[in-house]
């Protein structure tokens, strides 16, 4: 019996295996790099260890120093979570010849899956479907990968040689293809390549991220099936023979090839296709003796059913399948690896589960991670955290993070996600979308709108969805416009500082608020806003209030305090929640979240940015810069290229120039606002 367990990762996954240990009355371990020395899932531990350093490699990519850390918290099992290690194969060797009881499957599985190349080999081999005509990218010297040997990854049965850098696709190369990394997943590490010129930056880019994510640089390129439907297979296998297939889940709605939103039952999958993909998820795990829980994930278009990969570990968007089916997937895991049989049958499915996941991005500037001080996380109506709802129904939350989290740019950007369960598809995606729209997340751009708007969008909810999804529709059909401002969250937020102000006054404070000593005088409050300049000018007299502006008209102050505003317009109450932090007020209410920041009547004097500067979005490290100065650059030309929060950023040429001005250089450490370059128009 385990009775005291490590888990190699970090914050929300980290805090979900906590859970169940506390259930099962099993001391926890957290490992904690430097910039996660204040994070909620090392609190929540009995015992924590720390990883000196702040980059992955550094810290949870260490298998000896998280191996260490496990015996020096006198640990006697490690569970891997996702992500990190949790699919290599040499860290759970390391963990078994320590001693420790793995929780998760056997080495030798993870290494046959551990590279997605060598995986659809086998998979082939095994009579699972798969894509053809995979092109094996090689890897840079001394960068193998740490979990297996290389090989096609597509699972063509007759691949081709290596491709390396400079020579071009193989002739016969059907275009459009995907880069993808062999040893990762999460989206990172994969391009989509639709001109063939482009395939040698693809690889080389594809490579970077993936050595910085996983550790290792091995790719691949694979025929891209657009606009198929991802569909994967929840699997459970013990000791003993038994292998479970917990249904299928849906998560085609993806943005750089990374899931934003997931479901079981998938609304796409015909009772025949079913049975194939179950049929074909239980060879897979037969064919390589697997045990524990895990997920073969398959592309499925117009009866196609072509093996994509297969994760052998927890997956991110398993909360759906335990919904579903009244299970917790980490208790089982830890059973199974405690040697414990698992009944012959699984239970039934019962009803719909949707899950989405919130990101600290910025959907309408490319996805543009996001971090700082998470000023406020609010949720509303959550039934169940980090298990499943009572009831038959219910909300879900699982999170990373709690008000006051820093979100740093060292890892990956996921807050939490939101999960709701239901008798009946369109219902779930009722009430997890206004779940949603009540949120409070505050200090941070999110992309809670644009998963409110996908759920509630005709054709998801019409189950037409598949992997082009986001791009079909466009990022902006699912945003509120962005350069507006609702005049009454306007209104609000200028009454709300104004309430705040009296309450703070030293004398006269039992004045009513907008008082004038000339009352033809309005009170005028000017934020910056996501259009620009916002200005409320109002007056508040013996017969109330008295705003400036067509918009206002009819409409009624019923109460004011620092904190919410109630207005009357034309005979409806609405009511707004206003949350003031330093340089920035934030109001929630039925009109929609709104972010201002209040401008001063007499402004500071402000550094003048020279025109043409390239400033950076974000915190990070400058990878190449691929000019120099007095280069003539086109638009949209890559000028330099920036990692932050795992992920690669380009930063182009707005307009066509001359680079007059280069400040950076790679391996340079750049602060959000700094001027990268600057570039003089033609």
């Amino acid at each position: 019996m385990i009775r005291r367990l490590l888990v190699a990762n970090r914050a929300e996954v980290a805090r979900r295996v906590f859970r169940t240990c506390r259930d099962l009355g099993i001391e926890t371990v957290a490992v904690f790099s430097d910039a996660d020395a204040a994070s909620p899932h090392v609190a929540e531990a009995d015992h924590a260890v720390r990883l000196p350093g702040v980059r992955p490699a550094d810290t949870y990519l260490r298998a000896d120093a998280v191996v260490a850390a496990a015996l020096a918290s006198g640990a006697d099992a490690v569970h891997p979570g996702y992500g990190f290690l949790s699919e290599n194969a040499a860290f759970a060797r390391a963990v078994l010849a320590a001693g420790l009881t793995w929780v998760g499957p056997n080495p030798e599985a993870i290494a046959a899956m551990g590279s997605k190349i060598e995986a659809k080999l086998l998979m082939a081999e095994a009579g699972v479907p798969v894509l053809t005509s995979t092109i094996p990218a090689a890897s840079p010297p001394g960068d193998g990968p740490a979990s297996g040997p290389s090989s096609p990854e597509d699972g063509s049965a007759s691949p081709s040689g290596p491709a390396s850098p400079g020579d071009g696709p193989p002739d016969g190369t059907v275009f459009p293809v995907l880069v993808k990394a062999s040893a990762g997943g999460g989206g990172r590490g994969m391009r989509v390549v639709r001109d063939p010129a482009e395939l040698d930056e693809a690889v080389a880019s594809a490579r970077r991220e993936a050595l910085s994510a996983f550790g290792d640089g091995t790719v691949f390129v694979e025929p891209l099936l657009e606009d198929a439907r991802h569909i994967e297979v929840q699997i459970l296998a013990d000791t003993h023979g038994t292998v479970w297939t917990l249904g299928e889940r849906e998560c085609s709605i993806q943005r750089r090839h990374q899931k934003v939103v997931e479901e079981t039952p998938s609304p796409g999958v015909s009772p025949g296709t079913r049975e194939i993909l179950f049929e074909a998820a239980v060879r897979a795990a037969k064919a390589i003796g697997y045990v524990g829980a895990g997920t073969v994930e398959f592309l499925v278009k117009d009866g196609t059913v072509a093996f994509l990969e297969m994760n052998t570990r927890l997956q991110v968007e398993h909360p759906v399948t335990e919904c579903v089916y009244g299970l917790d997937l980490v208790r089982l895991q830890i059973e199974i690896a405690e040697g414990a049989a698992l009944p012959a049958e699984p239970p039934e499915p019962e009803g719909h589960a949707i899950e989405v996941r919130l990101y600290a991005e910025d959907p309408a500037h490319d996805w543009r991670p996001q971090n700082g001080t998470l000023r406020l996380f609010d949720v509303p109506g959550v039934d169940a955290r980090f298990a499943v709802p009572p009831g038959g129904r219910g909300l879900r939350l699982d999170s990373g993070v709690e008000t006051g989290s820093e979100i740093g740019v060292h890892y990956d950007p996921m807050l939490a996600k939101v999960i709701a369960w239901g008798p009946g598809r369109a219902a779930v995606a009722r009430r997890l979308a206004a779940a949603l729209a009540r949120t409070r997340v505050h200090g941070l751009v999110t992309n809670r709108d644009l998963l409110v708007g996908v759920l509630r969008h005709e054709a998801f909810l019409a189950g037409d969805t598949h992997t082009g999804f986001l791009a079909q529709h466009g990022v902006t059909a699912f945003l509120p416009p962005g350069d507006t401002v609702p005049p009454l969250s306007a209104l609000a937020a200028a009454l709300a500082l104004a309430a705040a102000n009296r309450a703070a006054a030293t004398a006269l404070g039992g004045l009513p608020s907008g008082w004038r000593n000339v009352p033809s005088q309005p009170q005028r409050t000017a934020f910056d806003g996501p259009g620009g300049r916002i200005e409320v000018a109002y007056r508040l007299t013996r017969d109330g209030l008295r705003a400036e502006g067509p918009e206002f008209g009819g409409v009624t102050l019923v109460a004011a305090t620092p904190e919410e505003v109630a207005l009357e317009a034309d005979g409806v109450l609405t009511r707004f929640a206003v949350a003031s932090y330093p340089g920035v007020v934030h109001v929630d209410s039925p009109l929609g979240s709104v972010r201002l920041v209040p401008l001063p009547r007499l402004p500071e004097p402000v550094v003048l940015i020279a025109p043409g500067s390239l400033l950076a979005p974000m915190p990070g490290t400058v990878l190449r810069v691929e000019v120099t100065p007095g280069s003539p650059v086109a638009a949209g030309q890559p000028i330099l290229t920036l990692e932050a929060m795992k992920m690669e950023h380009q930063i182009s040429a707005p307009a066509p120039g001359v680079v007059t001005a280069l400040n950076v250089a790679p391996g340079r450490q750049v602060e959000a606002g700094s001027v990268l370059a600057v570039i003089e128009e033609a």
